[in-house]
């Protein structure tokens, strides 16, 4: 295996299968709050950038596509050391509720609806193209700027 085990998933250490008294609840909590900033802002963002009836969904599209980088950055960055709330906070919660795949299913329905079945299998292609791409991008970029940071002995 190339990628770091999830410390927090990790059944070999008992440290890890052992729960302190409460935590049940506090993940499920901080991903809900996480959820609700995530969804917000991707509500915001629909608001700000509205789409066309009949035009390519691209603010849905680039929602999509920033939050699978920011997805790629945060998994990379995460994989170290993490405070064991901070993953599913930003991971699952935030960027969970900013991307909307949903969305993207309901916009390729209205896009065949409104007579435009061509420009909706541009759109089925492009996100998930998009997305790969973006979580790649991130995780690439961010690999390579903690290896030059981690071989210049900068904190």
């Amino acid at each position: 295996m190339t990628e770091p085990v999830d410390p927090t998933v990790d059944l070999a250490d008992a440290r890890r299968r052992r729960r302190p008294r409460g935590a049940r609840y506090g993940v499920p909590a901080v991903i809900a709050a996480g959820g609700a900033i995530g969804a917000g802002a991707r509500y915001g963002a629909a608001l700000l950038w509205p789409t066309a009836t009949g035009s390519f969904p691209w603010t849905t599209l680039g929602v999509n596509a920033s939050g699978c980088l920011l997805i790629g950055i945060l998994m990379v960055t995460m994989t170290e050391a993490t405070p064991v709330w901070v993953r599913p906070f930003f991971g699952t919660g935030v960027l969970g509720g900013y991307t909307t795949f949903s969305t993207y299913c309901v916009d390729i329905e209205h896009l065949v609806a409104q007579g435009r079945p061509a420009l909706a299998l541009v759109y089925l292609a492009a996100t998930p193209v998009a997305a790969l791409a973006a979580v790649t991008a991130g995780a690439l970029a961010t690999r390579r700027l903690l290896a030059r940071k981690r071989t210049r002995g900068t904190p």
